[in-house]
């Protein structure tokens, strides 16, 4: 296997955590170990996808059939993102209104899903980081 391909999910996904992070912890004006986790900006997972599809695409082109794989599971997580997983963080804000005051509640996190800017954010670094690990590994 070529290791750019093991390579590039690994360093999107050490790359874009911390910068979730420090983009949390600058909004809330405290470190936000709390805010760790699904959603924020950028997007984890679109950045992920975007990097293999990217890498895929350098390396294979655009007409190899493991590029149309790639792409296709780029948009199923995006409408993931997008739609599905934003409908359970609103369903789990209401779940937490209504069970205020109960002690056997276990809070329930809400901030589930990204916005298009987030999962655009994602896309962006993703497809960045495809590009630097082509241009270190080559063409393998």
């Amino acid at each position: 296997m070529d290791i750019a391909y093991l390579v590039t999910p690994l360093l999107t996904w050490v790359t874009v955590g911390p910068i979730k992070f420090l983009i949390n912890s600058l909004k809330a004006r405290k470190w936000a170990f709390n805010l760790v986790g699904n959603g924020g900006f950028p997007s984890n997972h679109s950045a992920v996808v975007s990097s293999m599809a990217t890498l895929i695409a350098l390396r294979e082109g655009i007409g190899h059939p493991a590029f149309g794989v790639a792409v296709t599971l780029c948009f199923i997580v995006i409408i993931d993102a997008n739609s599905l997983r934003q409908h359970v963080g609103k369903q789990a804000a209401a779940i937490n209104r209504l069970a205020e005051g109960n002690d056997q509640h276990k809070w329930l996190r809400e901030r589930m899903g990204h916005t298009l800017v987030e999962i655009a954010g994602g896309l962006g670094t993703g497809i960045a980081i495809g590009h630097l690990v082509h241009a270190i590994f080559g063409r393998g």
